[in-house]
């Protein structure tokens, strides 16, 4: 499996189960009603329409789709184990913690 497989494996992983990293959700989406976030959480996790425009590096970092009239954000970001700087190798899970953010886009 080569380093960009990997990277999409893990980042699947995390965004379809939750598990694998953290989960992050902006002022934006935490004032949302209680059923509203679930079905945006739903909603990020079921998400597959990957296409060139939307994940140019096949890595399944980045989407976003449109909820009751905001458009959501999702974005997987990569760091090292103290979260202190960007990971060398997010293809690595030995030395990189993952942060799915969930985020209005106008809070981008």
């Amino acid at each position: 499996m080569n380093k960009t497989d990997k990277i999409r494996q893990l980042n699947d992983i995390l965004r379809t189960t939750f598990t694998g990293g953290r989960i992050l959700t902006t002022i934006g989406i935490r004032r949302k009603p209680v059923e509203d976030v679930a079905c945006i959480l739903s909603m990020v996790r079921s998400f597959n329409k990957f296409n060139k425009n939307n994940d140019p590096y096949s890595q399944h970092d980045y989407a976003s789709f449109s909820f009751k009239g905001d458009v959501i954000i999702w974005k997987i970001d990569y760091y090292d184990k103290n979260y202190r700087y960007h990971s060398d190798d997010p293809s690595n899970p030995d030395i990189t913690e993952r942060v799915l953010t969930i985020m209005r886009a106008d809070e981008y």
